[in-house]
């Protein structure tokens, strides 16, 4: 059982990671893992390292320069802070292949902040729906306006670019989990 020391522990690491990530502060926020770990498994992708999770920090603040969140709820287990949050920010530069619309999102999303037997934060893994972000960055654009016409083609053809993707092997080849009685 985890004791009420280490929650309060876990509960300051946590939220220092996410006050850190709106201030862009990244060695702060990298100061937070021994060892940077992100699974997005809406995307199915892995950052892995220091200098990999760097470049996913940075291409998300290029998409969305003013990405933030409000904390909805934070929920402690034996190995992880769950913590429900919605996620906002504005399109104004390239996600992936899908150039920027201009428009704005909010995606409610949980993390789980992974601890291993010493404490440390080994894992930061994150659900959401990528369906409800799509709908409000490329369905927002007014297709009525032929103006907004290249750009939807633009968007739908970096998204088909993107679809092609080899989903990361930690979050396919799992295995089953061995349950004691």
């Amino acid at each position: 059982m985890v004791t009420e020391q280490q929650r309060k522990a876990r509960q300051k690491l946590v939220l220092d990671h996410f006050h850190n990530e709106v201030r862009q502060d990244w060695d702060d926020v990298l100061a937070t893992f021994p060892h940077p770990h992100y699974e997005l498994v809406a995307t199915m992708t892995v950052h892995d390292g220091n200098s990999d999770v760097r470049k996913y920090y940075l291409n998300t603040r290029v998409a969305f320069p003013d990405q933030n969140h409000e904390i909805i709820a934070l929920r402690h287990s034996d190995d992880a802070v769950i913590v429900e949050f919605w996620l906002m920010g504005t399109h104004l530069g390239p996600l992936g292949k899908i150039p920027p619309t201009g428009n704005r999102f909010r995606v409610r999303m949980t993390a789980f902040f992974i601890f291993d037997e010493t404490e440390t934060l080994v894992c930061e893994r994150v659900y959401f729906d990528t369906l409800s972000m799509l709908k409000q960055l490329i369905g927002g654009l007014d297709l009525k306006n032929p103006k907004n016409w290249l750009l939807a083609i633009r968007c739908f053809k970096g998204l088909l670019a993107m679809s092609g993707d080899t989903p990361a092997p930690a979050l396919t080849q799992t295995p089953p989990p061995t349950f004691s009685d």
